[in-house]
This record gives C-alpha cells, sequence and structure tokens, in this order.
C-alpha cells in the first residue's frame, strides 16, 4: 500500500514539474491562468465525458481527438461524474468563438469547457489537445484556466487547384491542420486559365474539356487543350459535399471562388462563344474574357452561381475580378459600343458593372460576394486608363480582400465602407520562397495596416494566405511550402498583434513541428531564423 502511495505521489510531482513546460498553445490564447495541479490520467483509461444537449458536436471527432491523447471516451447523460465537460451555455462569453476552459483536478468536473456556441467548443478541444503530455505513463494536463477569443473573425488558408488539382485526401489534410490552429476559413480557388475544377450539371463541358487542360501554368497554347493526364481531374459535386460535411465537423466554412470576367480560359475553351476574341475566331485563345454584355453569357453565369450557392452553405461567393486583360474587351466592338452607349468610359467600369450585376444576383439567392481588391475600381499598379470613373461604384456589402498595390488602398475601401480581408501578397503569398517570406516575416504580419484609424478597424475582418498552385505540381510541394508558415498566419489571425513574440511562438511550435515531422510536412527546409 505504502509502494502504491508512494508511486502516485511520484507521479504527481513528475506531473506537476512538467506542467509549467507543457502549457504551449498555437495560437496564442488571450488570457492563461497557470493553477497548482494538474489533472492525472492513466494512459488508456476510459475518460468519461458530458456534452450539453443544445451543442451539435460530431461525437466521432470528439473521439478521435480523445483517443489521440490516448482516452477511451465514455459519454454519460448527466455531468455530475463526468471529467470532461462540454458545456454551451448563451451569454457565458458574448462572442461565439470564445472559450473558457478550466484543468483543475479538484473540481467537480476536472476539465470544463464552456462556450457560447459549437465553435468555441471545438477551438477549446484542439487547445486541450495540444496541452496534454505523458509523464511516466500517465496522460497528464496542466492546472490551468484559459480565456479565448480570436482577435479577427475570418482567418482563411487558400488552396489553388486549377492549376494543379490535388483531389480530396490533400484537401482533408489541410483541413485537419486548419483546425488544429483554429482557422476557420478554406478559400477554394477551383476556376482558372488552367482548369475548371467543379461540376457544373447544366454545362458538363465545363468540365469534359475545361478540365482536361495541361497542367503546366507556362507554354499554354490554344491548341493544347487535352491534357496529357488520364484521370479525372475536378470535383463531382457528391465529392464537393463530402469535404463540405469533413470541414463542418472541425468548425470550418468552404468559400467556392468563381472568377469573373478574367481567368476564364478553361471555360471558354468548353465554351467559346463566352469570351470575346474567342467567339470571334470559333476557338479558345488564351486569356480571354467573358462577353459580360451579353444575355446569354450573363445567363451562363448565373446558372453556374445558382449551382455553386446550392452546393455550398456558407452563403458567401468569391468572385475573383483580378488580372483581367482588358485588351479584349477594347478590341470587340459589341463592348465598346455597349460602353458608349450605357456611360461607361474605361473597361474598370465594365468590370464594376458586371460584377455588381452578379452581386445582385448573389444577394437574390441570399449570399455574399468578396472579390481581389480590383473589384473596387481603383489603379492598383498605376496603369493606364484603367481607373473605374464615378460612374460606376462596387455594390454595398461587398468584401474586399487586398492582395496587391498599396496599403493605402486598404483604407481607401474602408473609407469607401466596405469590409477588407487583408492577404498583402508581399506577407502572405505561400507560394513565394522561404527567402522572400521567411516564417519570421510571415509572423510579422498584422492584419491591421499602419495609420488605419482605430474607430474603423474593426472593417478589417481579418486575414488570408493564399497556397497558389503555378510551381506546386505535388503534394509535397504544397506541404513543404505550407508547413510551418500557416501556423505563423494562424496566429496572426487570433492573436492580438501587441501579444505576439517570435521567439516565444518558435518555443511553443515544437510540439506541432513534431507532428508535422512525422506526417511529412516538414522535412527540408529552415523552419525558424
Amino acid at each position: 500500500m505504502k509502494k502504491e502511495i508512494l508511486s502516485i505521489l511520484v507521479l504527481w510531482l513528475a506531473c506537476c514539474c512538467m506542467q509549467a513546460q507543457s502549457i504551449a498553445v498555437v495560437p496564442q490564447p488571450s488570457e492563461i491562468t497557470s493553477t497548482s495541479a494538474p489533472v492525472i490520467l492513466k494512459n488508456g483509461k476510459e475518460i468519461k465525458v458530458y456534452i450539453t444537449p443544445e451543442a451539435q458536436l460530431e461525437k466521432a471527432y470528439i473521439s478521435d481527438l480523445l483517443q489521440e491523447m490516448r482516452l477511451s471516451p465514455v459519454y454519460v447523460s448527466k455531468n455530475k461524474k463526468a471529467q470532461l465537460v462540454l458545456e454551451m451555455k448563451p451569454g457565458v462569453t458574448g462572442n461565439p468563438e470564445e472559450y473558457l476552459l478550466n484543468i483543475g483536478p479538484k473540481e467537480k468536473n476536472p476539465i470544463h469547457i464552456q462556450a457560447e456556441t459549437e465553435a468555441g467548443l471545438r477551438y477549446a478541444m484542439q487547445t486541450l489537445r495540444q496541452l496534454v503530455y505523458e509523464q511516466n505513463g500517465a496522460v497528464c494536463f496542466p492546472g490551468c484556466k484559459i480565456k479565448d477569443i480570436p482577435a479577427f473573425s475570418w482567418r482563411a488558408f487558400m488552396l489553388d487547384e486549377s492549376r494543379h488539382f490535388h483531389g480530396m485526401a490533400i484537401v482533408k489534410n489541410l483541413l485537419d491542420e486548419m483546425a488544429r490552429l483554429k482557422m476557420n476559413t478554406f478559400h477554394w480557388h477551383l476556376v482558372d486559365d488552367p482548369g475548371w475544377r467543379i461540376e457544373i450539371k447544366k454545362y458538363p463541358l465545363l468540365t469534359k474539356i475545361g478540365s482536361k487542360r495541361d497542367f503546366s501554368h507556362r507554354e499554354i497554347t490554344p491548341a493544347g487543350w487535352d491534357s496529357i493526364h488520364s484521370e479525372r481531374t475536378y470535383y463531382t459535386q457528391d465529392e464537393i459535399r463530402e469535404i463540405i460535411q469533413y470541414a463542418a465537423i472541425r468548425g470550418i466554412r468552404i468559400i467556392p471562388e468563381i472568377e469573373v470576367p478574367g481567368h476564364a480560359s478553361a471555360s471558354i475553351a468548353a465554351y467559346p462563344w463566352l469570351g470575346t476574341s474567342s467567339r470571334k475566331e470559333d476557338k479558345p485563345v488564351w486569356g480571354d474574357l467573358y462577353q459580360v454584355t451579353d444575355p446569354k453569357v450573363e445567363q451562363f453565369l448565373q446558372d453556374v452561381l445558382s449551382e455553386v450557392v446550392a452546393l455550398f452553405p456558407s452563403k458567401i461567393v468569391h468572385i475573383g475580378g483580378d488580372e483581367a486583360g482588358f485588351v479584349h474587351w477594347q478590341n470587340d466592338k459589341d463592348i465598346t459600343a455597349f460602353m458608349k452607349a450605357n456611360n461607361l468610359p474605361t473597361c474598370s467600369d465594365l468590370q464594376l458593372w458586371a460584377i455588381n450585376r452578379a452581386s445582385a444576383f448573389l444577394a437574390s439567392k441570399g449570399c455574399k460576394m468578396i472579390g481581389w481588391n480590383e473589384i473596387t475600381g481603383d489603379n492598383i499598379r498605376n496603369e493606364q486608363h484603367v481607373e473605374a470613373s464615378k460612374s460606376e461604384k462596387l455594390a454595398a456589402g461587398t468584401i474586399v480582400q487586398f492582395w496587391d498595390g498599396e496599403v493605402s488602398l486598404v483604407n481607401k475601401a474602408i473609407q469607401k465602407g466596405y469590409d477588407v480581408v487583408n492577404s498583402n501578397r508581399l506577407f502572405t503569398y505561400l507560394d513565394y520562397p522561404y527567402d522572400a517570406i521567411p516564417l519570421d516575416k510571415a509572423y510579422s504580419f498584422n492584419p491591421i495596416p499602419e495609420n488605419l484609424p482605430a474607430n474603423v478597424s474593426n472593417k478589417i475582418l481579418g486575414t488570408g494566405c493564399q497556397m497558389w498552385g503555378e510551381f506546386t505540381p505535388t503534394p509535397e510541394r504544397i506541404y513543404f511550402q505550407t508547413f510551418p508558415r500557416i501556423a505563423a498566419y494562424a496566429e496572426c489571425g487570433w492573436t492580438e498583434n501587441s501579444k505576439k513574440d517570435y521567439k516565444d511562438f518558435c518555443k511553443r511550435m515544437q510540439k506541432i513541428q513534431q507532428i508535422w515531422d512525422k506526417k511529412g510536412y516538414i522535412n527540408t527546409q529552415p523552419l525558424y531564423k
């Protein structure tokens, strides 16, 4: 008996010594208070779990997380004897993503989580997942109280699958790591010049032809539409639904991107009448734009958006709007005549006109529109004759995603009344090499620009990091470019800028780094400077 008591005491002391160094979470929580003693559970032991009936959580996923911690969950109908309680309680925090986590061996429920919504409960489980540690065969959780709330409501990762298609398994792997880091938005770039990757029932040639592009980004000719790859390189609508459900279980919404009016070569390859130059030549012309003044083309776009909206429950659609090659419109007599008749002095005005019509259509479906910052009509690259006149103004309620141009354009968009997602390419583009954006530079990014008045800082919804696909032909290359920088962006989105500390971040990354090492996500690049 004495030996057993002594063993327990030794184990308790060992766990207490470990807990000081075990409170390491990425992204850094808002408030952490360390208490005196850890919660100790035997490895493989059952853990009684109580989830309030109001919380619509997927128990299978919660079980997976607990089993990863080497615990066997048993779900109970009352919280009295539960060792882990997930309590959804209206009014407990005041923010839908905030959570409270209390860990203490003397508590009625040793691990008690409270949140207003399922989102907060999920985030707390991700925190618990990082807090767990093993000591002498026991599963331990450091005694602490955590109050945690994200700095921004929009914390996104974008994957470009138009240029290189990767498939469901890779997407699910990325969603798993987004969930670990409390990122809540998967921006899915499914449509671009090199390929159309989403099944549209009404227009089957979009995938029959538009997905069969050569994957290479360089030297694509109009004659090169047939891919050398024999496998299917697009998602069926059933596969889309499966991925949406997979993401939802992890608390992640998916925002699809359907590019208008440029980056449309894949769809125009399938239906040349959609383009301007292409319809004249009756064959696809690289870099062509939609003939947006043609009612038949507008109907096509509405049909596509209708199927997309029906698939994605996020009620937000990314419309693209970037890098439109206006020369195709400038050389089209029908378009220039339409512009003159409708008082649209520049092609930027015409783009605004077309995008506003798409916005109105999405609004009729209960959806909001987001687009790259060209959609404001501003001249972001100091080009001649591209800035919109005052005849057209971007529809109210549109979200502007800043990626290029002077940072002052963020302030300008906010002054016009728009919400902004700050994805400054000089800090957030994951396809850029590590020499251009090393980890410390990624971590330094502040979504709120300097000189933005404090009273409008809430117009910055958050940030997104972008994994563009020009030079990522393999999953290994995606992982190489993404990890570990995605963790830096997650902390930029979650943690208040004033509480960020790069050296501390690197220390806290050790456990996640080990996980990513085992998964093969990081193996050759230098991680920290």
